[in-house]
């Protein structure tokens, strides 16, 4: 098997297998994409204080009023509301003289900025400059995550959520890409092959998503990976009022979601064929050669286990 050489490798430690992974390819897995862009300089996002006061002076823009998500408010439970127009007539908007004014400020605003996407938006001012929001329940995946967390916090959303693009989103996924995702597998290949802001993670749709080997399993270990990640989003539910950044602390973690990510994380390795006492240097340099050999075109399924290689 050749290396892959790079200037700005992945090296494994005690493998010597040098990778590079190519941003430009994606596998056969679940679109992955941005949230929506607003570029409204403000204008139609607002804080739950902010909207009650506005809702006085302006309360038949109610109905346009949604909850607004990304990573920040995701991770920590932050209420944030915005107005989403996409159905609202140029009559009705007339008729709400706040809302108009904010139209118009959107529309100003665009205007003087030099980047040419961001002014040609200006053409359609009463709505984010670029609309991306599922139709669909969808997972949200921050885009940036504390490192002193073992798993990047991660769940379902109703359309209902109108997600920013500080977060990713994966429309009509389901509990086993769940379950893959928020695994010790998963983890292992991002905090190797992802990026960093600062010191924390930054999760990667071209990167980490895209190059990673997802796997199908068979229909015993698909409903064992699907129960278990239903366990976690159990036990995130016992605790409503505390936020998934409480949650994921590894200090305060519940008992009861510790032992749920922990049977996951079993079901995850016993799909990838992983013994139980595979460290994350064991399991990522398998993941590496998974790529590669996704990367070369050639089909897993049909490639010789590569997770017996002995260390």
């Amino acid at each position: 098997m050749s290396e892959i050489h790079s200037e700005n490798p992945y090296l494994i430690d005690d493998t010597g297998v040098d990778y590079e992974i190519d941003p430009h390819k994606r596998f056969t897995v679940p679109q992955i994409i941005m949230g929506s862009s607003m570029l409204d300089d403000g204008n139609y996002n607002f804080t739950p204080e902010e909207l009650d006061e506005f809702l006085k002076r302006e309360p038949a823009a109610e109905k346009y009023i949604r909850p607004l998500m990304g990573s920040d408010e995701f991770i920590n439970n932050k209420l944030r509301y915005c107005l989403w127009l996409v159905d609202c007539s140029p009559n009705e908007l007339k008729k709400m003289p706040l809302v108009y004014e904010r139209v118009r400020k959107v529309r100003q605003y665009r205007l003087s900025r030099n980047r040419t996407a961001t002014r040609k938006a200006a053409e359609k001012p009463s709505l984010f400059a670029e609309i991306r929001q599922p139709t669909d329940d969808y997972i949200l995946i921050p885009k940036v995550s504390s490192e002193l967390r073992r798993y990047i916090p991660m769940g379902f959303l109703t359309p209902e959520y109108i997600i920013v693009n500080t977060a990713l989103v994966i429309p009509n996924a389901d509990l086993f890409l769940f379950g893959i995702l928020t695994s010790n597998v998963h983890m292992a290949w991002m905090r190797v092959v992802g990026g960093r802001r600062e010191n924390r993670y930054q999760y990667s749709a071209t990167i980490v998503y895209n190059n990673f080997a997802f796997i199908n399993a068979d229909s015993k270990r698909r409903a064992k990976i699907e129960a278990a990640a239903q366990a976690i989003l159990d036990a995130r539910a016992k605790y409503p009022d505390s936020s998934l950044a409480d949650l994921y602390d590894e200090n305060i973690m519940p008992y009861e979601l510790r032992q749920a990510h922990k049977a996951n994380d079993a079901a995850v390795m016993d799909a990838y064929g992983y013994p139980a006492d595979w460290n994350e240097t064991q399991i990522v340099t398998d993941l590496l050669y998974r790529y590669e050999a996704l990367a070369n075109g050639n089909d897993l399924s049909k490639i010789a286990a590569t997770t017996r290689r002995k260390f």
